[in-house]
């Protein structure tokens, strides 16, 4: 019983050390601060868990334990898994709290304009059942909450552009159109105090850049960074299926298309090709209820 009592508890505590891995792994995103003095306290943590791994197998194979000893080093490995779960409780709660919250804000940005209201969260929903279907090695390069509150975000420059441009029905002239194509910048300056928020800048800053350098800021192919070329997909899909007071919504069949006529120039060829084969009801459910016609 003693023996194993300590091999449960070695085994429970190798699976602890896997789960912290996972744990330090979910902090590199916009909601964790992964500051050095962080850092500092999760080597600390990590090298302890070793440290107790290596009491269970040195008791286990050197020593000659009582059943006092065997119980309280497996409760011991008991208390650090639940420790764990709370951990990771407690972290998506606040993640999926602080989401909700950013997803209020943000209507209320789209709900500026009449022909934006909805957009962003669906840009989000588009985009996180994009990530989905991104092949593994792409996926390893993009953290989903970042990516999630990126494609939430990347229109929130828009409130630094007059309500009259907005709104204007007609095509805008050369300065209107100016001030529109600075909104992505703008959203930077306005995320700029919450420096968590630096790491995803860029995607926010660059999801209207072209493949062919055509686009607002001139980047093109690969100087140009994967969220934001996902958003992109992610945003034309969105501009072209929702209802414009200037014009009525198409089709998902009409979507598809124009993305595919313009993978390669626009759009990044492979990612196209990787969101055009998404089942048509995965694409339309994530739309959302209040702008459905």
């Amino acid at each position: 019983m003693i023996t194993a009592l300590i091999i449960a508890g070695a085994v429970l505590m190798i699976w602890n050390i896997y789960r912290f891995f996972q744990l330090i792994r979910s902090t590199h995103d916009v909601l964790s601060s992964n500051s050095t003095r962080d850092q500092r306290w999760m080597l600390i943590a990590l090298i302890l868990l070793i440290f107790f791994l290596g009491a269970y197998l040195f008791v286990g194979i050197f020593a000659d334990p009582h059943l006092v000893t065997a119980l309280i080093l497996f409760f011991g490995s008991i208390f650090v898994a639940i420790v764990l779960t709370l951990m990771f409780h407690l972290m998506d709660t606040a993640k999926t709290r602080s989401i909700d919250i950013a997803e209020v804000l943000v209507g209320v940005i789209d709900a500026r304009d009449p022909n934006l209201n909805g957009h962003s969260r669906y840009v989000q929903a588009l985009t996180m059942l994009f990530y989905r279907y991104l092949p593994n090695n792409l996926k390893k390069e993009i953290n989903p909450v970042s990516l999630e509150y990126a494609a939430l975000m990347h229109d929130v420059g828009k409130l630094g552009v007059p309500e009259s441009i907005l709104n204007k029905p007609a095509q805008l002239d050369q300065d209107e159109w100016a001030v529109m194509r600075n909104h992505p910048k703008t959203g930077v300056k306005i995320l700029k105090p919450l420096h968590t928020f630096d790491d995803i800048a860029p995607w926010i800053e660059y999801h209207h850049e072209r493949i062919d350098g055509k686009g607002y800021y001139g980047l093109k192919a690969e100087e140009i960074p994967l969220a934001s070329k996902m958003i992109a997909i992610a945003d034309t899909y969105s501009a072209i299926t929702m209802r414009r007071s200037y014009k009525p919504p198409r089709t998902h069949e009409d979507a598809i298309r124009i993305i595919q006529e313009v993978s390669g120039t626009q759009l990044d060829k492979d990612l196209a090709d990787i969101f055009v084969k998404i089942p048509k009801e995965e694409l339309v459910r994530c739309m959302p209820e209040k702008v459905k016609y």
